[in-house]
């Protein structure tokens, strides 16, 4: 019976697990209930415009727009909150109300890129000085990191869910795989986690930066859900590997 439970518990983690990192999957793919409800990044800027009246006492015009099926990427205004995915972004005018870039394998996490190709020239050379020397306008480094943590999240799904089916089928010879698959996608979705952790974290520095003195820039940039859901993955994962293991030694079928 101990064999029983300890498969058992081993493919309820795994289950979870792969579910977990399927909703991390499909967060920001459109603007519905669900995806929009998960994702890696949020970036509010709806206190941007005010940031930069305070900070230059010239009236800002033509900034954020107010029309939520404007296609992105064109220059045609900022919208409130954007929120960044694996394979695209969405930005939001209120609530759920907005649109979402084109869907890309490994999309890669560019939040200054996304905000300065909707605004007008003058705003985004405003933003390039406001901006500069930070890492959340050093693109390069971002998008090259996310990508990169794309495929390790992507590699850790795949693992988990191959597990899952190998313990299922309950043989002997099959939970030894089924243990390797485990620690194998737990590996890889620790590291895909971890880099997109260390990237919100340091993304977060304009969180705290004045355009002038005594007046913050007025952006806010915080983790999504979707890294919350990706830890839990990983620890599920982890929490797997012991009962595959020990249904290595204890299963009878």
């Amino acid at each position: 019976m101990k064999g029983e439970y300890c498969i058992g518990g081993a493919s309820f983690l795994s289950a979870v697990a792969v579910l977990l990192l399927i909703f991390v999957h499909v967060g920001q793919i459109n603007t519905s209930s669900v995806p929009y409800g998960i994702s890696m990044a949020t970036l509010n800027v709806s206190g941007y415009g005010n940031a930069l009246f305070q900070a230059f006492k010239d009236p800002i015009q033509g900034l954020y727009t107010d029309n939520a099926s404007l296609p992105l990427g064109q220059g045609l205004g900022l919208r409130q909150e954007y929120k960044f995915g694996l394979y695209s972004y969405c930005a939001y005018v209120t609530g759920s109300s907005g649109t979402c870039s084109n869907h890309t394998v490994a999309s890669r996490f560019e939040p200054y890129n996304a905000i300065t190709a909707d605004m007008l020239l003058n705003y985004s050379q405003y933003s390039d000085y406001i901006f500069v020397d930070t890492t959340f306008k050093n693109s390069s480094y971002l998008g090259y990191n996310s990508h990169v943590a794309y495929y390790f999240l992507l590699l850790g799904t795949l693992f988990a869910f191959s597990s899952l089916l190998t313990g299922v089928l309950r043989k002997t010879f099959l939970f030894f795989i089924s243990a390797a698959l485990a620690i194998l996608a737990t590996i890889f979705v620790l590291i895909g986690s971890a880099i997109w952790t260390s990237l919100v974290k340091k993304a977060e520095g304009i969180n705290t930066l004045q355009i002038s003195s005594g007046v913050l820039d007025g952006m806010s940039m915080s983790y999504g859900s979707g890294i919350y859901l990706s830890w839990a993955a990983f620890a599920c994962l982890a929490a797997s590997i012991v009962p595959y293991m020990i249904s290595c030694c204890t299963y009878r079928g």
